[in-house]
This record gives C-alpha cells, structure tokens and sequence, in this order.
C-alpha cells in the first residue's frame, strides 16, 4: 500500500472537504431529497412496476408520486424479483441492468430475501465509507499513524437460474474493486491483507487475520468487526489458539493447516521470526484473567469499533471486560437494501448512539409506529396496518418528530419504491435539517444472537413440528417461551418446555435432542448457515421447567401490573428476573447433537 498522505496537507484538506459535504447535505434536507427523488424516477421513467402504477417518471412532484406509489413489503415485488432472478432482463424495477442480489438476513419463506443493485451502487456505497474517516478524525487525532485490527469476511454466495450472483451486501463489497483496489485511506489501512479477508474458509480466514494482527500489535490504533458478536468470536478464537499462534511469530512461519496458497503468500510478507513478541503474547494469553486482553496485547488501541445497537447491545458487557472499558464506537448504518447513514458523534455512549441519515443515498420516508412497552415480554414495535388512508400518515425526512418512532421506508436507484426495511427508529436529534436516529429494533424479530433474525411465527411452527417427537410417549407440550443465551460465545437459542405427561414410558434424552434438531432444521437459512457454516451460533438447548412453572410466570407478570384478563405467556424474554424466574425450575436439559442441513442458494427462484 502507498504511504500515508500529510495528515497536515492532503488529508487535512480532503477531511475539510468531505465534512463541509455533510454540513451541506443536510443544511439542505429537504431539497437534497426532493433531488434525488427526482433523479430516480427520471432514470426509471419506463420500467413496468411504475408503469403499471400510472407512473410516468418525468417531471412528477412528490404528493403525485406518494398517491400513485403503493407502501410495500418483500412479498408485494416477489414476483418481480423471481423473474429478474429466473434471466428476465426487462426492465422490471430499474432501467439499469441489475449487477447482482445483495442478500438481505431478513427472511422470507424461510430463505434469504433478494434485494436488486446496480454498478453504480458500488460507488454509492463507497460514497458512505468515505465520509467515516473524516469525522473519526474530529475526536480520534492521529489515527493516520497506525492500523486498524478488523476482523472482516466473505460468505457463500451462490448463483441464480438467470446467472446473477446473490451474496450479502459486504461479501459484493469485499469482492469489489472498490475495496480490493481502494486507494490510500487510513480507515481501511488493515493489519489483514486483502487475500485473508476474501479467504472462504472461516477458520484459515480468522487464524491468518488473527496472526497478522498480533504480529503488527503496536501498530494498531483501533480494532473491530461488523458486529459485537463477530468481534467477540474472534477473542474467543484467540483463546483457543495462541499456542500456535505463538509458535507462527516465534519461527515467523505459519500454521501447516492454513492451506490457502494466496493466505500463506501475503501473511508471509509480514511475518519475520519475533522470539520476543512470541513471549510477550504467551506471557499475557497465559494468565488466569482475560480482563482488558485488548488493551494489554494491542497497547495503542484507541476504540473498539463494531455495532453495538439492536440486537447487539447485549454484547456490550463482554466488550467492556476484554476492552478495559474502551469505546464501542458504532460509524454507520447500513443494509441490503440501501446504505442509510453515519454516526457524528462516535464517541457517544453505546446507548446514545445515532445516526444522521445522509439525504444523497436515497429517498427516505418514515411510518409512524405504535409500541407496545411491556416489560414482561420486551415486546416489539408493531406498525399500524397501511391502507390507502393510512399511506399518507407516512412523513418526509424533515418532518419526522423529535422523540417518535417510525418504521423505515426507503425508494432506491436500484428499484425498490416505498419499500418497509423493518427497521423501527426513534428520532433522537437533528443535524441541521436531518434528523438523527437511534435504531431501536427490527421489527417483528424475537430471537437474534448474530446475523439471524427469527420471528415469532417462525418460532411457533418450528415448535410444532418439533412436538411431533413427543406423540409416542404420550406428552404434550403445555406452554413454552424461549430467549438467546450469551453466556458462552458463540451464543444459543434457549428454549423452556411445560409439559404434561401422561404415559408410564419415561421420555428418553434422545427424543428431547431430536426436537432440538427439528427446531433447528424448521429454521430459515440465515440460523442454519450461522450453526453449520459461519459457527456463529451455537446448538439449540431445550431446558424443560417443572409444572407449574408457567403459572408462577403469569402471577410474577401480574404483580408487575399485567392484566390478568389479558395476559398470555411470551415467546421471547429478555427481561432478566424473568429468565432467573425460569432457570431457578429447570429440571433437565438438552442440545441439538448435530448441526442442521444448510446448503449455500435459494429455493424461491421459480415462479410457481
């Protein structure tokens, strides 16, 4: 890589640059938006989605765009992105060829929803990236002089009847020229050469980005991963390796088992023979405490740099023991369907982290979204059902309302018009005209422990069917809940089963770990490759609590105010005395003995 530019001369000025772009976008919101609105129905004047819609494209003002455009969910275009995926190359959503599927966690039927792009999202995309570095600068000086320890990978992608690659949207990144080619940015100036993060296999991935990173431990000034989870795996990893680990920088060779050619090429570019460093990082892996690892191996480092919002915030405390206390700082806010914005403040707290949605990416409406706060069950936010008269209650950017809650809904260059992401906001703030959100939750999600997301009615019918195993004994299932276990990395769905037994015959452990595994195989594909491939999630256990514990459950709820008329038992907890409530009556306990069945691809693709 070329050496850093002055951070005085050419650095200053492109930082200077890029931070007075942000200052100009969102002094001037709301024109910003009715621009680029604008632009994307000018470009797709002719598709057949806005035509059957009575969409002309040229010309068209909001208001008319908002009366002739209906609010959607995947379901409503899935028809349409079958065909595109089948070899349809009309122009269906976009007047641009589709360049590939981003591959959205969210789910549908079971599998990975498809979310069209184009090219030039790549550079738009890239856009975003760019304006990370310029206000980390603002409160982080100096991060030009090292490195950043990023724990980054690709997943499987996989190929549909038409010949379009579907993969998620960081693996399209990573594979791109934009990020292999990239210029000089002292944000992506990595410990891990490029051919470590495109590595396919997890393990030889993780083990020679582990070993360049310690390798280069006083060069790093900040360390990270997508998300908390991800981070963690990789400490964890450290865990289990460092002995060889050792042994690679101690000889300045490297594991016979990284068999990758291009992985043992470009680590052995970094790695020379370092006895003292070997002995200092055994010294420190050795000790009983792992308390502040992070700051005791890479003693520069300033931040920890992951997401730490949603889901991920029950990561926090983990971060906060490796980490000595460092800052989780969270930069953006991203996902397949469009990349959103950036966090101005990201030294913040993690439970004050907002992000300013950037007017240039794309168009931005907002449903107002109706919460249930119930701290029995930590329910989620529920959007009111859209009709023709609610569709108008949806608000532009500049008029969302300091402290409501709304549902995302976005209209892209690559085809997708007043489309619901599922994300539920709240708005926390504004930077000058654009307001600034904190990401509160996916909507309709109960269960999460990494990229997963699964749902209640998931939840139920895989429950359903694991039953079944109890028919012979005579069993029934009286009541369930479940929540995600972080205790051990990786973490676990935990699910507590009532029963009511009536037969003689003694249920044997084996039934119990075959309704763990059907569970499991019930699951959409996004759990199952985080169980088989990626190993980010860890096997299901079903804890089985004694009778009457579910009653106990409904008397605790009711003593904190729930409605004894309307009660019923949650499917998913958080609330923390309530799992203690469960803990405290389970009688026994049993895993999943083998991962579920995962192949890489999609079965939605035809249109039947």
């Amino acid at each position: 890589m070329p050496e850093a530019p002055n951070q005085n001369g050419k650095d200053y000025s492109v930082n200077k640059k890029t931070l007075q772009l942000i200052e100009d976008v969102t002094a001037n919101a709301d024109q910003v938006q009715n621009r680029v609105l604008a632009e994307i129905l000018s470009r797709n004047a002719g598709v057949e989605y806005l035509k059957r819609l009575g969409v002309s494209g040229k010309n068209m003002d909001r208001e008319t765009f908002k009366k002739l455009v209906p609010v959607i969910k995947y379901e409503d275009i899935q028809q349409e992105i079958n065909r595109i995926a089948n070899g349809d190359k009309s122009a269906i959503l976009c007047s641009q060829p589709i360049s590939e599927f981003l591959t959205s966690s969210g789910t549908s039927g079971g599998e990975r929803k498809l979310m069209p792009t184009i090219e030039e999202e790549l550079g738009r995309r890239s856009s975003l990236y760019s304006l990370l570095m310029p206000v980390m600068n603002q409160f982080v000086p100096g991060l030009d002089k090292g490195k950043g320890m990023y724990f980054l990978f690709i997943k499987s992608e996989a190929k549909t009847p038409g010949g379009l690659v579907a993969r998620p949207v960081l693996t399209s990144y990573y594979k791109s020229t934009h990020f292999k080619n990239r210029p000089y940015d002292p944000y992506t100036n990595y410990t891990s050469p490029n051919e470590t993060i495109l590595c396919p296999d997890s393990y030889q991935s993780m083990y020679s980005q582990m070993l360049c990173g310690l390798f280069q431990n006083k060069e790093v000034l900040r360390v990270g991963a997508v998300f908390a989870s991800g981070f963690i795996r990789a400490i964890r990893f450290l865990e289990k390796h460092w002995q060889p680990l050792c042994n690679d920088i101690r000889t300045g060779s490297i594991n016979p088992q990284i068999t990758d050619p291009s992985v043992r090429e470009s680590v052995m570019r970094i790695i020379k023979p370092n006895p003292e460093l070997a002995d200092f990082i055994e010294s420190e892996c050795g000790k009983e405490s792992w308390k502040g690892i992070i700051t005791r191996l890479w003693p520069n480092t300033k931040y920890v740099d992951v997401i730490v919002t949603g889901t991920m915030s029950q990561y926090i405390p983990t971060l906060d023991f490796y980490s000595n206390g460092l800052p989780l700082v969270c930069t953006m806010y991203a996902s397949s369907e469009c990349y959103f914005g950036v966090n101005l403040n990201p030294l913040c707290k993690p439970s004050d982290v907002s992000y300013t949605l950037i007017p240039t990416m794309a168009y931005f409406e907002f449903l107002p979204v109706q919460r249930n706060n119930d701290v029995n069950t930590n329910s989620i936010a529920v959007p009111k059902t859209l009709d023709g008269k609610e569709q108008k209650e949806l608000v532009d950017l500049v008029d969302v309302k300091l402290g409501q809650e709304y549902e995302l809904v976005v209209t892209t260059y690559a085809g997708l018009y007043r489309y619901r992401v599922g994300d539920v906001l709240r708005v926390a703030g504004f930077k000058n005209k654009a307001p600034q959100f904190t990401f509160i939750c996916r909507k309709n999600v109960a269960l999460s422990i990494d990229s997963d997301k699964t749902d209640e009615v998931e939840l139920q019918t895989a429950v359903k069917n694991a039953v079944n195993h109890l028919i012979p004994f005579d069993a029934t299932l009286t009541e369930y809940t479940s929540y995600a276990d972080l205790s051990s990395i990786p973490g676990h769905y935990v699910l507590f089963w009532e029963l009511t037994v009536n037969g003689s015959t003694p249920i044997p452990p084996s039934v119990f770990e075959d309704c763990c595994l059907t569970i499991e195989e019930s699951f959409n594909s996004v759990y199952r490759q985080g169980r088989t491939s990626d190993k980010s999630i860890g096997p299901l256990e079903i804890r089985i609590v004694d009778v009457g514990t579910f009653d106990k459950l409904m008397d605790y709820a009711i003593s904190l105010g729930a409605s004894i008329n309307q009660y019923k038992a949650p499917r998913c907890v958080k609330y923390e005395p309530i799992i203690e409530l469960l803990n405290d009556k389970v009688v026994a306990s049993y895993f999943s003995p083998k991962c579920p069945k995962w192949v890489p691809g999609h079965k939605q693709w035809s249109n039947t």
